[in-house]
């Protein structure tokens, strides 16, 4: 790696070597200071995956705690004034119920005129709005004379914004005594504006609270609120009702009008078709979608009745005369077997007198003989009654035969009437098709009526006796206390908005701070390698007072800046060294001293030379005559043994800046500078060399280029990034190898950080320094 280029991973770095500082190396973005991480140096190089770095964060918040307590402050103070002069405000509060069922006190037969359950999801919602509603809220001015009452229209809050109005004398626009409309606008603008409708979660349960000056106005206002919106309900679903039976009215005048119509027409149809219905012309068969048709309306007149009783009466006749037929045709065949027969008593009683005759004559055949004149005798009775039996039997076949001969003559009859019948039905259903057209017009106007009809009552009964889904649960009591302003809450609110502020101002003065501050920034912003930080000196010490002090904390910062030139290349300390800065007054010459000494006392040979021609500083630090030096041997007037001067200090010899010369660049730029380097390392182990500023001069970049390291020296919180950058450019210019960046003049209170070691070197040590006595105590 090139002398003075970072590396990426600082574990890969001899300890020591650019930091020498206590605390760990933080990773910072490069151009903003400890808010995220990357460890990207001046040399360039993979750039690592960025972190947030929270313990950055706090030292922001540290070093900017003042302004941040000071917005905390303000606005607490704010926050109190506002809460003393804003006027108290009293809430009252009622609870209603919505319900989503209403009482269902009208039966099961108009529940699809009024629904029993509200199955809208937005139900709630749109009760909400209505409870916010300005129609309400008028409604409330109006019932309760609102716009007239004094106690009520005089409620003038404060506010933020009306305390500032009244500041700058402005007075609240107030409507006059005499414009009822603007007084009635500004109370329902009171209303909506002070009005909070607050739901239960998980209930049907709603909170409404007026906010008002005044107590009595509040409970006051928001049991009207809760009154009128119970009506307003009730209002609304009585106008409901209102228009549907409106509506319901008009259509049923029309519908009798056609029901009127179409019966007069189905009148006067029959009328001329001589069509004559026995049954009733609304039954139920003839009406729509029952099966009608000119078969029904023929089977409902006189003709169809005449048809069907005929038809009847020929069954009868035809069953008459098949059982005459075959008693007749029993009667042809064997007469005596006719049941008519054997059930007649005269043959009977003829077959008995035969049967006794019959006996007589067995009895007294065996006494006499048959031609006796007794036997002939009773023969000739027995003969007579056979003649009288077969007599009676042939009456009754011919009775039998005139009724099978009635029988058929009535059947034809019958039968010829029952054709014509049919002939005259037939000719009534041709008739009928138009006649059951008009009928089921009747039913249909006739249906439809009677269901307006019905619907009308339900509506009306629905109207006057249905029950509202709004109720009053608690009523508004008068409140005791105001519910604001809350002076715990305001001062909190106040203070989590001067923390706010303050935070956005500590980190808005952080991105506007270019200045380098912190060892951090060394090696963020600039992509140097950081030497050490030297902490600024209490008030009244002076740097030779603090180097004098072996424990001191500005002691054992050059002591670590010394062991980091040790590691800072693979040959060790380089020969040559030039201490220089961007600007003036920065400690350049203070660490050129320290430096010298820490050296001197390892038993370094040092040479301390005073490079600045033109403002030189180290004589009068050293206690040194300055009145030849390296003006002398830049001229040729000198040599270096000669000029070199032993200071109280083993191991350094000084050469003062001598005679201050008119060209100081010319004489730099000659060869006798890098002569000077080389003769001073062949006769010291060191040379240091006090240079004069980067900025507006071309000295420094000269005598860089002839020494082996540059050590740029950097005030904590003076020196702009800019200018540290602008001076490297300039080095760059002169090929100046930069061994790294020394911090000056750096406070770690100031820096914002929360702890006293982190770039201290005195933590082990609790230790006072009498300057009188030169004294130091230590205590463990």
């Amino acid at each position: 790696m090139k002398r003075g280029e970072q590396e990426d991973s600082w574990d890969d770095e001899p300890e020591g070597r650019y930091l020498t500082t206590a605390m760990p190396r933080p990773l910072v973005v490069r151009g903003g200071r400890g808010l995220a991480t990357t460890g990207g140096g001046r040399g360039g190089g993979d750039e690592p995956t960025p972190e947030i770095n929270l313990l950055a964060y706090w030292h922001v918040l540290m070093k900017h705690r003042l302004v941040i307590a000071a917005c905390i402050a303000g606005m607490l103070v704010m926050g109190l004034a506002v809460t003393l002069m804003t006027t108290p405000v009293y809430r009252a509060t009622a609870m209603i119920q919505l319900d989503r069922q209403t009482q269902n006190v009208v039966g099961q037969d108009i529940q699809d005129v009024t629904p029993n359950e509200v199955r809208d999801p937005e139900f709630f919602q749109t009760q909400y709005t209505l409870l916010k509603s300005r129609s309400l809220a008028q409604r409330v001015v109006q019932h309760e004379n609102l716009a007239d009452d004094p106690s009520f229209m005089n409620q003038q809050r404060s506010s933020p914004f009306s305390i500032i109005a009244k500041l700058l004398g402005r007075k609240p626009a107030v409507a006059s005594a005499g414009d009822a409309a603007a007084r009635t606008r500004l109370a329902v603008s009171l209303i909506t504006a002070n009005l909070k409708v607050e739901p239960v979660r998980g209930s049907q349960l709603v909170k409404i609270s007026y906010e008002s000056p005044n107590p009595a106005v509040a409970s006051r206002v928001i049991n009207a609120v809760a009154d009128n919106f119970i009506g307003a309900n009730l209002d609304r679903r009585f106008d409901a009702s209102t228009y549907a039976r409106k509506f319901l009215e008009e259509k049923l005048a029309s519908s009798k009008i056609k029901l009127e119509e179409s019966e007069k027409q189905l009148v006067a149809y029959a009328t001329a078709q001589g069509i004559i219905n026995v049954t009733g012309a609304s039954s139920a068969s003839g009406a729509p979608g029952g099966g009608g048709g000119a078969e029904q309306t023929a089977g409902q007149s006189l003709a169809a009745s005449d048809l069907i009783a005929m038809n009847m009466t020929l069954s009868q006749a035809k069953a008459n005369r098949i059982m005459a037929e075959q008693r007749w045709r029993q009667a042809q065949t064997d007469g005596a077997s006719l049941p008519q027969v054997l059930a007649s008593p005269t043959i009977q009683s003829l077959r008995q007198t035969k049967s006794t005759l019959k006996a007589q004559y067995q009895d007294k055949l065996a006494t006499y003989k048959a031609d006796y004149p007794a036997m002939i005798a009773l023969k000739a009775q027995i003969d007579e009654t056979d003649q009288q039996i077969a007599a009676e039997i042939a009456t009754i076949r011919q009775s039998i035969k005139a009724e099978y001969e009635t029988a058929a003559r009535q059947e034809a009859q019958l039968s010829g009437q029952v054709s014509g019948l049919k002939s005259g039905v037939m000719d009534l259903r041709n008739r009928s098709i138009q006649y059951n057209i008009l009928q089921r017009e009747v039913d249909t106007n006739r249906s439809l009526y009677e269901g307006l009809l019905q619907r009308y009552k339900e509506i009306g009964v629905a109207g006057g006796v249905g029950a509202n889904n709004v109720s009053v649960v608690d009523q508004a009591e008068t409140p005791r206390s105001p519910y604001k302003p809350n002076l715990l809450l305001n001062l909190a609110l106040a203070a989590m908005i001067g923390l706010l502020l303050g935070l956005g101002a500590a980190f808005a003065l952080e991105s506007l701070d270019e200045t380098i501050k912190v060892p951090e920034d060394i090696e963020a912003k600039l992509g140097l390698p950081l030497l050490g930080s030297i902490p600024i000196l209490e008030k009244g010490m002076t740097p030779e007072q603090a180097l004098n002090d072996p424990r001191s904390a500005f002691s054992e910062a050059y002591y670590s800046v010394r062991t980091a030139l040790q590691f800072s290349t693979a040959d060790g300390v380089p020969r040559s060294i030039l201490v220089t800065s961007a600007r003036p007054s920065e400690g350049k010459s203070t660490t050129a001293v320290a430096l010298a000494r820490n050296f001197a006392k390892l038993g370094v040979n040092v040479l301390l030379v005073d490079g600045d021609l033109r403002n030189p500083s180290l004589h009068r630090a050293l206690r040194a005559d300055s009145s030849a030096g390296l003006s002398n041997y830049l001229t040729g007037s000198g040599a270096l043994t000669e000029l070199a001067q032993i200071t109280d200090q083993p191991n350094l010899h000084f050469m003062p800046c001598g005679p201050l010369p008119p060209n100081p660049a010319e004489l730099l730029a000659g060869p006798r500078i890098r002569q000077l380097v080389a003769e001073a390392q062949a006769s010291f182990d060191l040379l240091i060399i006090d240079g004069p500023p980067v900025m507006g001069l071309s000295d420094a970049p000269l005598l860089a280029s002839g020494v082996a390291g540059t050590i740029l020296v950097i005030e904590a919180g003076s020196t702009r990034q800019g200018l540290a950058k602008a001076a490297l450019r300039r080095l760059d210019l002169g090929h100046a190898r930069i061994l790294g960046a020394l911090l000056s003049k750096f406070s770690v209170k100031h820096a914002g950080y929360g702890y006293g070691y982190g770039y201290g070197y005195g933590y082990a040590y609790a230790y006072n320094y009498d300057y009188g006595t030169k004294r130091l105590e230590a205590k463990k």
